[in-house]
């Protein structure tokens, strides 16, 4: 008998104090990939990116610059338009502007930093390296 009265009353205590819990409802969707694919910065970013895929560096610089100054929300963003561009600037032999695009994507995201294969890239390996040994 008092076992089943032990286990009423935890029951009541269980069943009362659930009250005091607050279950936070499930918040907003965040954004998706389409959302912010038309956001006009990311918009020329993702455009940037692709024309950098396809060969058509005039092209990306426009749209990578574009994006930059249209205000990327993200950090990794940004580091990743100024990236794209160091690369297009090395590969143009534009040394100074190339090391310039590296520390402003290290700048607008302290966890940058290359892959090991796009760090060992002839081009703009060495530029980068010699920023961050």
């Amino acid at each position: 008998m008092r076992l089943l009265v032990a286990l009423g009353l935890t029951a009541v205590a269980a069943v009362s104090l659930s009250g005091c819990f607050h279950v936070p409802k499930a918040s907003s969707p965040g954004l998706g990939l389409t959302d912010l694919a038309e956001r006009p910065a990311e918009k020329s970013l993702l455009s940037g990116i692709r024309a950098y895929d396809d060969g058509l560096y005039p092209e990306a610089e426009k749209q990578l610059t574009n994006a930059l100054k249209s205000n990327l929300k993200s950090p990794k963003d940004r580091a990743a338009a100024h990236k794209y561009l160091a690369f297009i600037y090395c590969t143009s032999n534009r040394n100074h502007e190339c090391e310039a695009s590296f520390r402003a994507a290290q700048q607008a995201d302290p966890a940058f930093t290359l892959s090991k294969s796009e760090a060992g890239h002839p081009l703009w390996g060495p530029v980068y390296k010699r920023l961050h040994p």
